[in-house]
């Protein structure tokens, strides 16, 4: 089977802003590494191995990560070096590809790494926000170029300044992209639905560009649980899951839907089980409750816009997705790897099969190559959808056999 990725990462070299940031920002706010003490730059485990210590990273005077303590360093560290070749495979068109092959996936929506956490960063003005989102759309136009029919752009949005908003759709326009990812949380003041972004959503709208809602731990932002949790456990138990949640409901009550219908929305690297408790919540618990509140934004019920106008990533082995499936229907799923992320590295993409084998077959052929497609407008010509395509006379017995390894799977279990 043919995999398309609708979530995968570049890793950004460190000596490329340099180059596409604007040099007058780049003097002033330069992304560097921290200068640290030379006994806390390697740590002996529990093993009796000397790892390096990672080094901080810092945007001008700030530091890039949140909460990112001594303890954290140290156990990055380790984690760190099991991921070295898969890191240096993001970094590059060539490598990527190459990784891409490894994993049988046939395209891939690229997503950042560090640009995130540097354009969505609290302290920052927003010229320099702007000038590294710039920056680095710039450098992934031509990290893209080598292969732009399975390298797959997602431009990056810098919120701080709405009144960029527009200028900077229409570059990612002008480049041909298809979607952009903005985060779920509250950034420069102004929430996913603020009044501001009209516009924006607009303009969207009528170039049916798709909205990748990406979070992730560490930012210097209010992400849920960063005002009472220190440690990265906790933070990353939080960040992805309930930031998607309230993204939603902030899309929801402003209107966006309402008013926005052919807009899509994509929750991306948060699971897909909150779905039927999230909806089902809303359905039966907030809206019924103080109907006349809510009736200028929100006509119908939310679950019917989520079915109308969102996807949303599984996650491999996560629980519940038959019931997401009969909430929401197979063709709102998709398939995202996360790769070279450390904490999806366990996954593996060559049994999708065995892992999914409580879907039918045309479930997993749409979650794990239609859909995406779908949702980001991709092109493919014909020949290729003839390769992708089911025999349209699916046999019984293979769905029988479906049926059998996953009954022998729970058994295992």
């Amino acid at each position: 089977m043919i995999l398309y990725d609708a979530d995968r990462h570049v890793i950004e070299p460190i000596e490329m802003w340099a180059k596409y940031v604007d040099p007058i920002i780049f003097k002033q706010f330069p992304l560097h590494l921290i200068e640290e003490v030379t006994e806390s730059l390697t740590h002996v485990n529990h093993s009796g191995q000397t790892l390096p210590v990672l080094p901080t990273f810092a945007i001008g005077p700030f530091p890039l990560l949140f909460h990112w303590g001594s303890a954290l360093k140290l156990a990055s560290s380790q984690l760190n070096n099991r991921s070295i070749e898969q890191r240096l495979n993001a970094m590059s068109a060539s490598t990527q590809l190459d990784s891409m092959d490894s994993a049988q996936i046939q395209w891939a929506c690229l997503f950042p790494t560090f640009a995130m956490y540097i354009v969505n960063h609290a302290l920052l003005p927003a010229e320099v926000s702007l000038a590294y989102a710039d920056a680095y759309n710039r450098w992934l136009k031509q990290y893209c170029a080598m292969d732009p029919q399975r390298l797959k752009a997602v431009g990056l949005i810098s919120r701080h300044q709405p009144d960029s908003l527009l200028k900077q759709l229409t570059q990612v326009i002008d480049n041909g992209w298809t979607a952009i990812t903005l985060r779920p949380e509250v950034i420069a003041k102004r929430s996913l639905g603020h009044r501001d972004y009209a516009p924006f959503w607009e303009m969207a709208e009528q170039h049916n560009i798709a909205i990748a809602i990406h979070g992730g731990t560490n930012l210097h932002a209010s992400t849920v649980g960063t005002d009472r949790f220190h440690s990265r456990f906790a933070l990353h138990a939080c960040s992805h899951p309930m930031e998607a949640q309230m993204a939603f409901v902030s899309l929801l009550e402003s209107g966006v839907f309402e008013r926005h219908p052919r807009l899509k929305f994509g929750f991306l690297e948060a699971g897909a089980s909150w779905v039927p408790h999230w909806l089902w919540r809303l359905d039966n618990i907030c809206f019924p409750e103080f109907p006349s509140l809510v009736d200028e934004n929100i006509k119908m019920r939310p679950s019917a816009y989520f079915k109308r106008q969102c996807w949303v990533t599984l996650e491999l082995g996560e629980p519940c997705l038959s019931e997401v499936i009969n909430v929401i229907g197979h063709k709102k799923l998709l398939f995202g790897s996360d790769f070279p992320h450390p904490d999806h590295q366990h996954f593996s993409t060559l049994d999708m099969q065995e892992q999914l084998c409580e879907l039918t077959a045309q479930e997993r052929l749409d979650i794990l190559e239609n859909n995406g497609r779908d949702f980001y407008e991709l092109a493919m010509d014909d020949a290729q959808r003839e390769q992708d395509s089911i025999p349209a006379g699916q046999d019984a017995d293979k769905e029988m056999q479906k049926g059998e390894v996953c009954e022998g799977a729970l058994d295992d279990a």
